[in-house]
C-alpha cells in the first residue's frame, strides 16, 4: 500500500520559516519524481516545487529564492524548506509522487500552512 505522509505544517508569522516533510512508503522512492503542490481556498491546486529522481529541481516563480525542495532517498523523504513566508503562501500543501512515463502517481493527504500575525 502506497502512503505519502506530510508533516511540518502549522501557523507561522509573516517572514517566518517552516520545513515540510513527506515520508513515503510502498514505492521504490528513488525512481519517483517528487513534487510539492498547494491549494488555497477557492483556488486551483498549483505546483510549488519539484525534484526529479535524479535531483533536478524546479520552482514556481512565486517561490523562487524562498523555498527549497530536497530529497533524502535513504530516509525515503522529500522536504520543502520555506523561508520568508507571506500570507499568500497560506494553503494546504500536498506531496505527490510520479513515476515518469507510467500511470503511477500518488498524493499525500496534505498539511495546512497558515501565515498570519
Amino acid at each position: 500500500q502506497v502512503q505519502l505522509v506530510e508533516s511540518g505544517g502549522g501557523l507561522v508569522q509573516p517572514g517566518g520559516s517552516l520545513r515540510l516533510s513527506c515520508a513515503a512508503s510502498g514505492i521504490t522512492f528513488n525512481i519517483y519524481n517528487m513534487g510539492w503542490y498547494r491549494q488555497a481556498p477557492g483556488k486551483q491546486r498549483e505546483l510549488v516545487a519539484g525534484i526529479t529522481s535524479g535531483g533536478k529541481t524546479n520552482y514556481a516563480d512565486s517561490v523562487k529564492g524562498r523555498f527549497t525542495i530536497s530529497r533524502d532517498n535513504a530516509k525515503i523523504t522529500v522536504y520543502l524548506q520555506m523561508n520568508s513566508l507571506a500570507p499568500e503562501d497560506a494553503a494546504v500543501y500536498y506531496c505527490k509522487a510520479d513515476w515518469f512515463g507510467t500511470r503511477y502517481s500518488y498524493w499525500g493527504q496534505g498539511t495546512q500552512v497558515t501565515v498570519s500575525s
